[in-house]
C-alpha cells in the first residue's frame, strides 16, 4: 500500500509542532531508546568537562555505584578532601576538555606516551602538573613531590578503565593548546595556571570532526583492549566557551566548537555497538527550554537545567528510579550532626571548571 508521504504514520516526537514541551518545558524528552541499561551494581565512571561533574553528582546521590578509584588519604577531613577536588571525576583527572587529552591520558598511563612538559612553576614558586593544572590548589613544592602523586594518579586511572562497567564521557571543547615539540595537549593555554607560554614551543589548534572521531574512536578501542564488555555513553557539554583563541566572538566559536563535537559524537555511536549519545546538549539549549536553564551569565547551567537532564538519564538508563530528581536543598542544623549522605556526595562534587581561569588576571 502506497502512502501519499513518507512522514505519515511517523510517531509523534518526530514532529516538532507535536512536542508537548511547547506547553510545558519540563515535558522535553527527546532522549529516545538506549541500546543498554544500567544496574544499581554497574560501576559508573565519568570523565569530561565541568558539565560531566553534575552527571557524577546526580548517580551517587541517586545510589548508584559511581567508581572513584582515586580516594583521598583517610586522615583528610571531608572539607580538606573537596577542596583537593577528590571525588569530582572517577580519578583526579580535573577537566578533560577535548577528545585529543583523553587519547593522551590513555597513553600516559599505560606508558604509550611520555611528555617533554614535566612539569610548570608558578609564579610563586610552587608546581603545578601541565595536564591538571588546578587539581592542587596550592601547588607542589617540588617537581618529585609532583611527579610522585602523578604516578598515583595514573595508577587510578588504569584501575578505572579496567574496573568501569559503564564510561559516561562528556566532550566540551575543541580549542586546543599543545606543545610543538611531540603534540602533548594541555587543558589549559601556558601561563593561565602556570608556566610560561612561548611561541616557538606552544601552537593553538583547532580540532576538527575528522580529528575529533578520530581520537574517540581511538580511546573507545583502547579501554576496550582492556576491559572488553564496557559500555559508552556519550555527551555533548551545553556550556558555552568561556574565551576564544580565534579574533572572532566567543559564540561563534562556541558554534563550532559543539557543532563538530556532535557531529563526530554521532559518528562514533553509529559505528560501535553498546555506545549511545546522550542528548544533554539539545535538553539544555533546545528552544523548547526557551533558554531558561541558563543563569544570569548566559553560560553557567542552573540546577533545574541538571536536574531535567539526569531526570532524563535516569528515566531511560535504569529501572530503579523513573520518578523525577530530587534535589537537596541546604540544610540549616539547629544542632551539630553528621551530614547525609546526599549532603557529603554535594559537598565532594562542587564544580572545578579549568576555563574559568583564563579571565583570571
Amino acid at each position: 500500500m502506497r502512502k501519499r508521504h513518507p512522514y505519515l504514520g511517523r510517531p509523534d516526537y518526530q514532529f516538532w509542532r507535536k512536542d508537548p514541551a511547547l506547553d510545558d518545558k519540563r515535558l522535553f524528552d527527546p532522549v529516545g531508546t538506549p541500546s543498554f541499561q544500567i544496574g544499581e551494581r554497574d560501576k559508573i565512571a565519568t570523565a569530561g568537562s565541568c558539565f560531566a561533574q553534575h552527571v557524577a553528582r546526580f548517580l551517587a546521590n541517586a545510589g548508584f555505584d559511581f567508581l572513584v578509584t582515586e580516594k583521598p588519604h583517610p586522615v583528610l577531613s571531608q572539607g580538606v578532601a573537596a577542596k583537593l577536588n577528590y571525588g569530582l571525576f572517577t580519578a583526579r583527572y580535573g577537566n578533560i576538555y577535548s577528545t585529543r587529552q583523553l587519547r593522551q591520558l590513555l597513553e600516559r598511563a599505560y606508558g604509550i606516551f611520555e611528555p617533554i612538559d614535566d612539569a610548570w612553576q608558578r609564579s610563586d614558586g610552587r608546581f603545578v602538573d601541565p595536564f591538571r593544572p588546578q587539581i592542587l590548589p596550592g601547588g607542589y613544592v617540588t617537581p618529585d613531590e609532583l611527579r610522585l602523586d602523578r604516578a598515583i594518579h595514573l595508577a587510578a586511572v588504569r584501575q578505572a578503565i579496567e574496573q568501569m562497567d559503564i564510561f559516561v564521557f562528556t566532550l566540551g571543547l575543541t580549542e586546543t593548546w599543545c606543545d610543538r615539540r611531540d603534540g602533548a595537549v594541555y587543558p589549559l593555554a601556558p601561563g593561565v595556571a602556570g608556566g610560561t607560554y612561548e611561541d616557538s614551543i606552544h601552537e593553538f589548534h583547532n580540532l576538527d570532526v575528522t580529528e575529533v572521531a578520530a581520537d574517540l574512536q581511538w580511546s573507545l578501542d583502547f579501554i576496550r583492549t582492556k576491559n572488553p564488555t564496557v559500555r559508552f555513553i556519550l555527551t555533548v557539554s551545553p556550556v558555552p566557551l568561556n574565551a576564544t583563541a580565534i579574533d572572532r566572538h566567543v559564540a561563534v566559536s562556541t558554534a563550532y566548537s559543539k557543532a563538530v563535537l556532535r557531529v563526530a559524537a554521532e559518528q562514533v555511536v553509529a559505528s560501535n555497538e553498546l555506545c549511545d549519545y546522550f542528548p544533554s546538549y539539545e535538553i539544555i539549549t533546545s528552544p523548547f527550554t526557551r533558554a531558561a536553564y541558563f543563569e544570569d551569565d548566559a553560560r553557567e547551567i542552573r540546577e533545574t537545567g541538571v536536574k531535567h537532564v539526569m531526570s532524563l538519564f535516569l528515566k531511560h538508563y535504569t529501572t530503579a528510579n523513573n520518578s523525577p530528581v530530587k534535589v537537596s536543598e541546604p540544610v540549616i542544623a539547629k544542632a551539630p550532626r553528621q551530614p547525609s549522605r546526599n549532603e557529603q556526595a554535594e559537598a565532594l562534587m562542587q564544580v572545578l571548571c579549568d576555563e574559568e581561569a583564563i579571565d583570571n588576571e
